[in-house]
């Protein structure tokens, strides 16, 4: 019965975004999809009846907004790529990055108050009411300390878990329906994607969890002039509200006003890849919502971010992986994409190496040293589909918000300069970090480290073995005399066998480190 409720919910559901985007006439995006012509019709039916004659992108940034949340995310996305959907159309879906209707600076104050069980005024000598930002998940107002500091105070929309939560089971009914009705599309793996995406909402519906990622993400770039997280005020942050310093600064994508205010374009990309790719190599901790609303320029030329509620991580295998691809796409070495591919398991082990050498080729070389302008984007991923769908490559979910965020940040970095290639400003610096995670004095660390590590575990390991022989004889175990002689005669014989080689291995590894020294 539950079942049969819930999929009649979503049905329902599903219908009200149709007549939503039908009423806001913003189904053009579906005009190159021939199957989509009966809603088309009814989608110039309702512009008709209901007289909408604003720009397509003011039309679709609307109608996402009345949608929720998760169509306000996909808005955001969209917003960076102005190849996809045109200039003006960006320009108008920017919007939904900071600029949506604001909920009343009275319900904030509220909200605040029953987070800390005190008056506002209690916590702030001052406190703006109108909000300096509205986004999907919360808004912002300025605000200063009693003890003084300019401070921004971010608070939770009320409701917003209930939004969320009915768009996210809306996505795994459509997820799991995909899985059962179309075993084809297994391989992409639509619930464990929605999962993840699930699990990175339930993150950002607790603002302490973005407080402890902007520390850690500040302490990875502590010393760094180039980057800045705003420092957190621990004491006015809850679940529901987050207080950090005031941030300064001109957005990221406003081109003119950077210009104006003296700073290099050509600074701020190289300055902005040298961040994102040290977050994803480096450190394998990442800011994952990287739209240009969260992004500004300090007067020193610095990059200060904001919002820290989507991070992503990954892990050291999956960080070298990905390094040896960007590097292989960016020299041309294909055969090189593909063994590492195979490596992965990102195809399956019985895929022909030469073959998906010849189809990574496909992908490489229409977009290999051009300028991001030069470069079509949808043509692009309609070839990376026909690949995977012929390699049968399964989704990598670990992958999901990687992904997400280089569409964002190839995106910012076309609309600064499109001349630019956002991918060859990283090569240096992931050529450096293989070189320094991969070569082979870090191999030598990796090695010795394994070494010592071994070496550490033998204490313990004895002193399981004699916690084990007095549990035996605690529970009436015994062994006789000759028992024991034998079995120490045994481990006598053996015991070349296992301290030998670690031996061989440390003399090994001291003979490469004299090697590469006196190499020097």
């Amino acid at each position: 019965m539950f079942g049969l409720f819930r999929s009649l919910r979503n049905l329902a559901r599903l219908a009200r975004i149709g007549i939503i985007l039908a009423r806001h006439g913003a189904l053009f995006p579906l005009a190159g999809l021939g199957s989509a012509g009966m809603l088309l019709g009814v989608a110039r039916f309702a512009r008709r009846r209901f007289g909408v004659s604003s720009r397509p992108g003011e039309r679709l940034a609307e109608a996402f907004g009345r949608l929720g949340p998760c169509f306000i995310k996909l808005g955001q996305i969209l917003a960076t790529r102005a190849d996809l959907l045109g200039d003006e159309i960006a320009a108008d879906l920017a919007r939904l990055q900071d600029r949506l209707p604001p909920f009343p600076g009275a319900e904030a104050r509220r909200l605040i108050e029953t987070e800390f069980g005190q008056p506002v005024e209690a916590l702030f000598a001052a406190f703006d009411e109108v909000p300096v930002a509205a986004a999907s998940i919360a808004q912002v107002h300025f605000a200063r300390t009693t003890d003084g500091r300019e401070v921004a105070v971010k608070v939770l929309r009320p409701g917003i878990g209930r939004a969320f939560a009915r768009d996210l089971d809306l996505l795994m009914w459509l997820a799991e329906l995909v899985e059962r009705t179309r075993p084809d599309l297994r391989r992409l793996k639509p619930v464990e994607i929605v999962r993840t995406l699930a699990e990175a909402v339930r993150l950002e519906m607790d603002l302490r969890f973005e407080a402890a990622a902007a520390s850690e993400l500040a302490e990875n770039f502590a010393g760094d002039p180039s980057f800045r997280v705003p420092r957190i005020d621990w004491l006015r942050t809850g679940r529901t509200v987050l207080t950090t310093e005031r941030v300064a600064g001109i957005r990221i994508d406003d081109r003119a006003a950077l210009l104006a205010a003296g700073h290099d374009i050509d600074d701020i990309l190289r300055k902005g890849a040298d961040a994102f790719f040290n977050q994803v190599f480096r450190d394998g901790f990442f800011h994952a919502d990287q739209h240009p609303g969260n992004l500004f320029v300090d007067d020193s030329g610095a990059i200060a971010a904001v919002d820290f509620g989507i991070m992503g991580r990954l892990d050291r295998d999956t960080r070298y992986y990905l390094a040896d691809m960007l590097l292989g796409f960016l020299s041309g070495d294909y055969r090189r994409v593909a063994e590492v591919h195979l490596a992965a398991g990102y195809i399956p082990r019985d895929s022909s190496v030469a073959a998906f050498t010849q189809a990574c080729r496909s992908i490489g070389e229409p977009i290999l040293g051009r300028p991001l302008h030069e470069i079509s984007l949808a043509r692009l991923l309609a070839q990376l589909f026909r690949v995977t769908e012929q390699f049968r490559m399964e989704t990598q979910p670990q992958l999901l918000l990687l992904q997400k965020t280089m569409v964002q940040v190839e995106g910012l970095g076309r609309r600064l300069d499109p001349s630019v290639n956002i991918w060859a400003l990283a090569r240096p610096l992931v050529e450096a970090w293989m070189r320094d995670n991969r070569g082979p004095e870090a191999q030598l660390r990796q090695r010795v480290g394994a070494f010592a590590e071994t070496l550490d575990e033998l204490p313990r390991l004895l002193r399981g073995l004699g916690r084990l022989v007095e549990d035996w004889s605690q529970e009436g175990v015994f062994l006789h005399a000759e028992s024991l002689a034998a079995q120490a005669e045994r481990r006598g014989r053996q015991l070349p066998y296992l301290v030998v080689p670690l031996w061989i291995a440390a003399l090994a590894l001291i003979a490469m480190a004299a090697g590469m020294w006196l190499g020097r």
